[in-house]
């Protein structure tokens, strides 16, 4: 490999946008060629990178000689065909975006994949690596003792337009608790440090999109809903969504407790969002709450204001992709997010998407999700 990293994009459309950007900030990268079949999002990535070769398709991107690696960002649906493409044609080291897989019946074609996969897959779950839920993660053992409840709160804005509108409709996106919410439930996992055994969950649709139609259908997507996860260890889980609570003075709250304290941490939504009147956007924070003695420590988390411009997730993007260059380069031994953790997300969302249709709990296996109970 040359002191540069080439990348191969698949697909550019606002979140391909955010990867651009930070790859950008990256030393020794390049951009060398992009796939994206809109003209719109294509005219816009090239805006980020000029010196990008733009190409047809996948398979022309797949015949660039000097490519170090791949970045899937297209729409949900299409991640395992493009997988699968891959894989027969020229696998390479690849950072896929979330959800891995959007339906029951992928999971069986991913675990085809993982088996016979010969270079590293990253899945990118951006929220790890925000920095005040980075923190918590490094602190949470020593704040509570041992975790025996986490809630994760997030209220915000609805989903935004996407290119065709492909993210109104549950069979494109796998469902709101798939398509948003894996995030939260990989996040479940890594601080439990356990894992599922029944999802509950209870949602629906109330605000967000109702009087909207396309090609005659109004989408099906969920706005809101509460899921509750019971983990292999005792511990107990909670996610509460809103997505039309955008007011919120933060956006991320999360909150983790155990029998020596409690350790939260609040994470504001994209500042472009921030209402100029009201001055600076929120700061990320860390709140440290001992039970004894008691003494709440409030500390503050602030984000390089050159990583926020770049992205809306916190600066996590630019810290994901620092780890994957390190795994292109050979510098560290394997992905931090793996096609496992990307899998086991998605099947608790699919778990929480069919408790909320049914009104019946869901029992997970090891591997898959099972029959409700």
């Amino acid at each position: 490999m040359s002191a540069t990293v080439n990348y191969g994009i698949i697909g550019c459309g606002m979140m391909g946008q955010e990867h651009l950007r930070n790859i950008a900030l990256l030393d020794g990268t390049r951009i060398r060629a992009i796939f994206e079949p809109d003209a719109e999002m294509a005219a816009i990535a090239k805006t980020f990178a000029p010196e990008a070769e733009m190409v047809a398709s996948l398979d022309a991107l797949l015949d660039i000689a000097d490519l170090d690696c791949l970045v899937i960002v297209s729409p949900n649906h299409c991640h395992v065909g493009q997988m699968e493409e891959i894989r027969r044609k020229r696998p390479l080291p690849l950072l896929v975006e979330k959800p891995l897989f959007t339906s029951p019946e992928d999971e069986a074609r991913v675990a085809a994949f993982a088996k016979s996969y010969p270079a590293p897959v990253w899945v990118a779950m951006e929220y790890r690596y925000m920095p005040p839920i980075a923190a918590l993660v490094e602190q949470v053992a020593e704040a509570t003792g041992g975790v025996r409840m986490l809630t994760i709160r997030e209220h915000r804005f609805p989903f935004l337009p996407k290119v065709g509108d492909w993210n109104r409709f549950n069979r494109n996106t796998g469902g709101t608790f798939v398509e948003k919410c894996c995030h939260f439930f990989d996040l479940m996992r890594l601080i439990m440090q356990s894992e599922p055994v029944r999802v509950m969950a209870s949602a629906g649709q109330a605000v967000n999109h109702l009087d909207e139609t396309y090609n005659g259908e109004v989408p099906d997507i969920l706005d809101h809903g509460y899921v509750l996860v019971d983990f292999e260890n005792g511990a107990r889980a909670m996610l509460e969504l809103c997505m039309f609570a955008e007011g919120s003075r933060y956006q991320e709250e999360v909150s983790v407790v155990g029998p020596k304290g409690k350790i939260e941490a609040l994470v504001p939504g994209p500042g472009r969002f921030w209402p100029d009147h009201l001055g600076e956007p929120p700061v990320p924070q860390v709140i440290v709450s001992p039970r004894d003695p008691k003494g709440p420590r409030q500390i503050d988390v602030p984000v390089d204001p050159e990583l926020l411009e770049a992205g809306d997730h916190n600066g996590s993007t630019f810290y994901q992709h620092q780890q994957f260059l390190a795994l292109v380069r050979g510098e560290r031994a394997s992905p931090e997010v793996s096609l496992e953790d990307g899998r086991k997300s998605v099947a608790m969302g699919l778990a929480a998407q069919e408790s909320a249709r049914t009104g019946q709990a869901v029992l997970l296996s090891p591997n898959r999700l099972t029959s409700a109970a």
